[in-house]
């Protein structure tokens, strides 16, 4: 009797492993998968970027009329300057923040964000991408691409008009950059109210376009 129950006992052992075993492969918990998973999604993240249109500005006669009329204004700091319509004023320049506004308050807001080098820099543009492109679906941007700012490749989206027309209505730009040794997000929005955005609609890309970075 003691043989069988120990005979038994095994076996159900070795049922539990196979089962063990079984769940870890369904889940993706073995380490074999994780690794498999992590270079799928890798590779799958490397032909996905290196397979979308990546484009460069082109102006408009309008906004283009914009900068010949404009003012250059520099961020030291960061090695970065735009040009502005000439009314536009200074509010707020630091070491990672950068603001100039408009009579009619639209704002020219560029943030600096500093990563570690083992950011992975690539992987967070493609993941920026695809979520605008659900906000696109979404009704919430009405334009999404990959755009490359002298020399630099971001993403390009804008918003649709809010439900509130007060409330911000935005057009910006995301991008990484390695500058003076460390590894940046450089994040530059430009944004009014929703019912004043159609009157900054060719100043918007025009100042975003005219910028010039150091690398």
């Amino acid at each position: 009797m003691k043989l069988f129950f120990s005979l038994g006992l095994f076996i159900f052992a070795l049922s539990f492993c196979n089962l063990s075993e079984r769940l870890s492969k369904f889940t993706g918990t073995g380490s074999d998968n994780q690794n498999s998973s992590a270079n799928a999604s890798s590779n799958s993240s490397k032909n996905s970027t290196a397979a979308e249109t990546v484009e460069k500005p082109q102006l408009s006669d309008r906004q283009q009329l914009v900068l010949d009329n404009g003012q250059q204004v520099k961020w030291d700091d960061q090695g970065i300057s735009w040009t502005l319509p000439k009314s536009w004023k200074k509010m707020n320049v630091g070491k990672t923040m950068f603001n100039y506004s408009s009579p009619d308050l639209a704002f020219l807001i560029a943030n600096i964000s500093p990563m570690p080098d083992t950011f992975p820099s690539e992987a967070s543009l493609q993941a920026t991408y695809e979520s605008a492109l659900e906000q696109l679906k979404n009704g919430k941007y009405e334009n999404v691409r990959y755009l490359e700012i002298d020399g630099v490749r971001g993403v390009e989206f804008s918003e649709t008009m809010p439900e509130d027309k007060s409330g911000a209505r935005r057009h910006q730009w995301i991008a990484f950059r390695n500058y003076l040794g460390q590894k940046q997000q450089l994040n530059i929005m430009l944004s009014t109210k929703g019912s004043n955005f159609e009157k900054h609609r060719d100043d918007f890309p025009a100042v975003l376009y005219s910028m010039k970075v150091a690398k």
